[in-house]
């Protein structure tokens, strides 16, 4: 199963490349796929694309989801 994950612009770069934040985990993606991208932006990740922008609310949301399940997954 593969998911996208809501990370953060932190740094744009050459040839619509850019590096994302999630959890202090920095990587590299391509911002190809979407417009106007700014530092700050949050963005859904796949496979090392931005497929989208997303409301920050909404990432905060989708990123306190994932950390609920991975918690129940390590209690049980």
């Amino acid at each position: 199963m593969c998911l996208a994950m809501p990370a953060r612009v932190v740094e744009l770069k050459d040839d619509d490349q850019a590096i994302v934040e999630l959890e202090g985990v920095r990587r590299e993606i391509s911002l190809a796929l979407i417009e106007a991208p700014k530092i700050g932006d949050y963005v859904i990740v796949h496979v090392g694309y931005a497929l989208s922008k997303l409301d920050p609310e909404e990432a905060m949301k989708t990123l306190a989801l994932f950390a609920e399940m991975q918690a129940a997954g390590a209690a049980s």
